[in-house]
This record gives C-alpha cells, sequence and structure tokens, in this order.
C-alpha cells in the first residue's frame, strides 16, 4: 500500500475526537491507526472507542491520545501470509502491517482476504420499527404538493423504502408506519412494493406531533422498540444501538449526530470595556444534534396523551423534568443524512452516490 493510500487510516495522537470522526467517516472502515510523522505505530482508535468517550464525557477536543488502545494488535510484514489466521483469531477486521521498526508499511482488510458468505443478520427480528410518516414536509414544497415526503425519491428509490431496507437488514420485519397526508398514496406505493415485511399504518385524524400518534398503536409491544423520522437515513449498526440502550438501562435513548459549525466570520473576543482579548478566524464550533430516531422502553406508551399534539422532545423533557433515565448514542456528522431541505436532499444523494441514477 503505499503512503497516500495508508494516510487515510493515520492520525496523529494530539488530533482531536471530532478531527478523528471526520476521518473515519471519510475511510468508511471504522478505525484509524495513532502513528507518529513517521508512521511509527503507537496505537488504534475506533468508532466504538469515540463513542464510549463521548457517551462518558461528553468533550468533543479531547485528543486522540486519551481513547486510544497503546497495544494494538499488529503483524510484521515476514508473516502475512498468517494474516487471514491471525484476523480471525483475534476477532478483527483491520490489521496493520508493521516494519522491524514498527513503522506502518501496510494495511490489511479481512474482507479483501476471504469471500465467505456472511450469515443474514436477524438481531432485531422481533424488534417493531415505527416509521412517522405523517407530516407535509412543507420545507420541501413544491415536491411535496404532488408527493408526501415518505415516497419522494432519492435516486430512484424513495426515502421510506430506504429506511425500510437499512432495517430489514438487521431482520426487521415488523413495522409500524403513522400516516396522515396523502396515507393512499403511500399505502398504495407499499401495497405493490416487493417487501418480505408486515407495515401495518396508524392514521391520524389531525396531525399529532411526533409522538403524539403512538398513542393510536393498539398492539402491546414486549420489548424496547424504534421509532424514526421518515426523512432521515442513519448509516449506524442499528444493532450496537438498540444493545447500548438496554445495556444502559435508559427508558428513552436518543440517536445523535456531531454537527459542525463554521463562523463565516473572524470572531473577536472581547473582555471588559471593550478590550479584544483575541481574534479568531473563522471557528468551528461542535454540537450533538437530535437525528429523529430513537429507542423506547415499551412502558412509556403510558407516557404518551390521548389525542394529543406531543412531540418526542416533550417525552423527552417529561422524563428528564421527573429525574428519569434518557441518554445518547452519538455518531458522526455523515452518519446522518438528512432530506428535509433540498440542500441536503442533494447531500444524501451524493453521499449515497445516487447522482448518476
Amino acid at each position: 500500500m503505499k503512503t497516500e493510500q495508508l494516510l487515510p487510516f493515520l492520525i496523529f495522537p494530539e488530533s482531536t475526537v471530532v478531527e478523528a470522526m471526520q476521518k473515519i467517516d471519510a475511510n468508511t472502515k471504522g478505525i484509524l491507526f495513532v502513528a507518529d510523522a513517521n508512521r511509527k505505530l503507537l496505537g488504534v482508535v475506533t468508532d466504538g472507542d469515540i463513542r464510549r468517550w463521548l457517551i462518558k464525557t461528553g468533550e468533543l477536543q479531547g485528543t486522540v491520545d486519551h481513547i486510544m488502545n497503546k497495544n494494538p494488535k499488529v503483524i510484521y510484514r515476514k508473516e502475512i501470509g498468517l494474516a487471514k489466521e491471525f484476523m480471525t483469531k483475534h476477532v478483527i477486521t483491520t490489521l496493520p502491517v508493521v516494519n522491524a521498526r514498527g513503522i506502518v508499511t501496510d494495511i490489511l482488510f479481512r474482507g479483501e482476504l476471504e469471500t465467505e458468505d456472511i450469515e443474514q443478520n436477524r438481531a432485531l427480528a422481533e424488534v417493531p420499527v415505527v416509521i412517522m410518516a405523517g407530516g407535509k414536509g412543507t420545507r420541501l414544497y413544491p415536491y411535496t404538493k404532488v408527493l408526501p415526503k415518505p415516497l419522494i425519491p432519492i435516486g430512484d428509490i424513495p426515502i421510506m423504502e430506504r429506511i425500510i431496507d437499512k432495517f430489514r437488514d438487521y431482520g426487521v420485519r415488523d413495522f409500524y408506519a403513522t400516516v396522515n397526508y396523502r396515507k393512499n398514496m403511500i399505502k398504495s406505493y407499499f401495497s405493490e412494493a416487493l417487501l418480505d415485511c408486515e407495515i401495518q399504518y396508524v392514521e391520524e385524524d389531525k396531525p399529532l406531533g411526533t409522538a403524539g400518534s403512538l398513542a393510536l398503536i393498539e398492539e402491546q409491544f414486549e420489548q424496547p422498540f424504534i421509532v424514526t423520522n421518515c426523512d432521515i437515513l442513519i448509516n449506524a449498526d442499528y444493532e450496537d444501538i438498540y444493545k447500548y440502550h438496554n445495556e444502559t438501562g435508559n427508558e428513552l435513548t436518543i440517536v445523535t449526530a456531531l454537527k459542525n459549525i463554521v463562523v463565516p466570520y473572524g470572531v473577536v473576543h472581547s473582555s471588559e470595556n471593550g478590550a479584544i482579548d483575541f481574534m479568531e478566524e473563522k471557528p468551528k464550533l461542535s454540537y450533538f444534534v437530535n437525528t429523529g430516531m430513537y429507542i423506547l422502553n415499551q412502558e412509556l406508551m403510558k407516557e404518551i396523551p390521548q389525542d394529543t399534539f406531543f412531540h418526542m422532545t416533550d417525552l423527552a423533557n417529561k422524563l428528564l423534568a421527573e429525574g428519569r433515565k434518557v441518554g445518547m448514542y452519538p455518531i458522526s456528522e455523515d452518519s446522518f443524512l438528512d432530506m428535509g431541505e433540498f440542500e441536503e436532499m442533494r447531500r444524501m444523494e451524493t453521499k449515497l452516490n445516487l447522482k448518476s441514477e
């Protein structure tokens, strides 16, 4: 592997967590190897390491050397022939190759070393998923004058079908869709689509918000369930999100995404009497934003008021006011795709490589 091919997988120890998340987004492998300027290996950091750090500290400007594993698994160049066996033994999918001085010379990926069939993931086979598909999508007017938002195509596939396909990859077959605006078009489309799953429609007579329509579901869920808006795609490990919710004891888990905002001006930092302390050119601000995907304990269905406009944020604030456990599952900026506005819809198509479709 040439140096320029190695660079997307290498990061300096003094780099920030935000920079690491952005670089992992770019290489799409979920891992970075921490090295000095000479490419000498110092450690390894994964997207899971970053997530655990953020959940524990909430510190976005922490540096990679604080979270890296300082004893990564490696293989020497002369042992490359044993790489597949080594990766299987240690249950790893990415392996750095180093020389006698500890310099990274190559990176091996298990998927490129084998072509074995992967058994279908059915980890969420029993988990209900509720898709909030009742809104008018006013931000996408005039598209939504013709089509309901769930049927607006991303490429040549409606956004709601893409959402369903993502969950089907984890074995989900039990879907609920809350519908209102142009609901018959939605029902008609999915009655003809070839889906090996069941969609039960929950019909609103009036807008009830992003949570109010949950009160219309008659079934009694027996395990935590997932709620998602119909205009987003989350590129993350859904099995891990669900597992995290159960392990933490949260009543409600909100999937959050990093959002970086660049102030397009030089910022002036001042103190008393108008004195300028220092100036900062185009600073970048980082926040976590609500993506619109949630995992709820089944008991929370009782907390949803009947026939009342009620948002998921209202539910979250109610639980927080009562001292109950609400947590977040952080994902990176590029793992959250939102088609709520035209610019974001174009970004979604670009991210999914659909421009040519």
